[in-house]
């Protein structure tokens, strides 16, 4: 599914509709580049997964992982700052990964296996990924593709 968004409030909204979808154990996975509108997306989620909208929410470019409090725990990583597989198995992620919470990885990119661009490392297999391409300074065009063995439905963004 595509959904094109005209500025920085409709991808809130967008992360808020794919945020109220979501159940325990869901890892999305975001890809795209600088400034495209990853953090802002990861807003809109927890948000949409009842955390406080007035509540900071800032990438853990530095940090690695911040954890919020919604209806669901909310475990949001950023690898931008990662540079080897090495680095990523050392973060020891399984056990955010694999619990009842809901995970948000940017910079999703750093987990293709060399390989393979298809495979994930830490054996992620069960996701929600988000291609962000930037079409203009203010217009972002996002692919949502979920990846379970039973079909899921992603929201209907009704609003955009």
């Amino acid at each position: 599914m595509k959904k094109i968004s005209h500025s920085p409030e409709e991808t809130l909204q967008l992360g808020k509709f794919l945020g109220s979808s979501l159940i325990p154990g869901d890892i999305i996975l975001l890809f795209g580049d600088l400034g495209a509108g990853k953090t802002h997306l990861t807003q809109g989620i927890c948000i949409g997964l009842g955390l406080d909208p007035d509540a900071y929410i800032r990438s853990p470019t530095f940090t690695l992982i911040n954890e919020y409090p919604g209806r669901l725990p909310i475990y949001h990583i950023d690898l931008y700052r990662i540079d080897s597989q090495e680095e990523i198995y050392s973060l020891g992620l399984e056990e955010i990964l694999f619990n009842q919470g809901v995970t948000v990885i940017e910079w999703a990119e750093k987990l293709r296996t060399p390989n393979s661009s298809e495979n994930l490392m830490l054996n992620i297999e069960d996701r929600i990924e988000v291609n962000i391409k930037i079409i203009s300074d203010s217009e972002r065009e996002f692919t949502f593709n979920s990846f379970f063995p039973e079909p899921r439905t992603l929201p209907i963004f009704t609003l955009l």
